[in-house]
């Protein structure tokens, strides 16, 4: 099937996110999307429990630089379909929707830019079809199978207590309300940002994914997420495509990532900042000029 224009958003959120979106038909489901800009394709992809809104303040950066936008929203997230069968959500079942946006577009030559779970399904994406892809940005995620014996924080601790959690994550939208406490900058995530994150969010029944992604984070060696993860691992150590960091160092969930990725991109330049978890809301010009760089990059990539 062919893409189809987006439904129209309220006004106080179009004014926000003012480019062009499409939703296309991706293994059965609607997977909404944005397409700004002309030029060499650049794939931002966001993680949990965000949508293509976070990368708003980046889009505006490089569509000014003749590049191609495409941010997905994540099935179950953002506005495309959510599914409320829980056990959908794996790695390897997002990589693979991923994976068909892509071959449905027939994008060629992409940059990605990936940050939280945005980083493995990525990367797992790219694992799949390599011939496609020129480089990468990744921002405080992790692409790796986790180190053994493994250290599980305490959110994902919690997130993994069958009645707590949700109650939490379905009844009270968490962790919706407490995004700015994640940042370097709380305030960088204020009452529109929160309106803004809620709104796919604002019903009951659409609320699975949070909670579903959040148990995609391992919590042990079997878990299900960490043969998925040696792929998007096994396609960095060949990947030969340029590959940039930015990381904020002051993310309670990932800031002390950054020394296990550049194990994996040993010369990749580093861009260090003082934003948390969410860093497009902190500094975005310097995900876009990362992202620049490396799209202006002639290294060939990996097949």
């Amino acid at each position: 099937m062919s893409p189809q224009p987006a439904p129209a958003l309220p006004g106080w959120l179009a004014s926000e996110l003012p480019f062009s979106r499409f939703v296309l038909n991706v293994n059965g489901h609607a997977m909404h999307y944005i397409d700004a800009g002309e030029g060499p394709v650049v794939l931002l992809q966001h993680g949990n429990p965000t949508w293509c809104f976070l990368w708003r303040k980046v889009i505006a950066l490089l569509v000014k630089e003749q590049v191609r936008v495409i941010a997905p929203d994540l099935i179950g997230l953002g506005l495309s379909d959510k599914p409320r069968d829980a056990h959908l959500h794996t790695l390897d079942w997002h990589a693979s929707n991923l994976a068909s946006l892509v071959e449905q577009l027939d994008l060629n030559d992409i940059t990605l830019g990936a940050q939280d779970w945005g980083g493995p399904i990525s990367a797992v994406m790219a694992s799949r079809v390599p011939e496609r892809i020129h480089g990468a940005v990744f921002a405080n995620t992790s692409i790796q199978p986790p180190p053994d014996p493994m250290r599980v924080t305490a959110f994902h601790q919690f997130a993994n207590r069958p009645i707590a959690s949700t109650l939490a994550f379905k009844w009270l939208n968490f962790p919706l309300p407490v995004l700015h406490k994640v940042q370097g900058d709380p305030a960088s995530i204020g009452k529109l940002e929160k309106r803004a994150y809620r709104y796919p969010l604002r019903h009951f029944k659409d609320r699975t994914a949070p909670l579903a992604l959040a148990r995609m984070v391992p919590i042990d060696q079997q878990h299900p997420s960490v043969a998925t993860l040696k792929e998007s691992q096994q396609w960095a150590q060949q990947f030969t495509g340029p590959v940039a960091l930015v990381w904020g160092k002051r993310d309670p969930i990932l800031g002390k990532a950054l020394g296990r990725i550049r194990q994996l991109f040993p010369n990749a330049p580093v861009t260090e900042t003082g934003a948390g978890h969410f860093l497009q809301e902190e500094v975005p010009q310097a995900l876009a000029d990362a992202i620049l760089k490396v799209v202006n990059n002639n290294k060939t990539p990996a097949t």
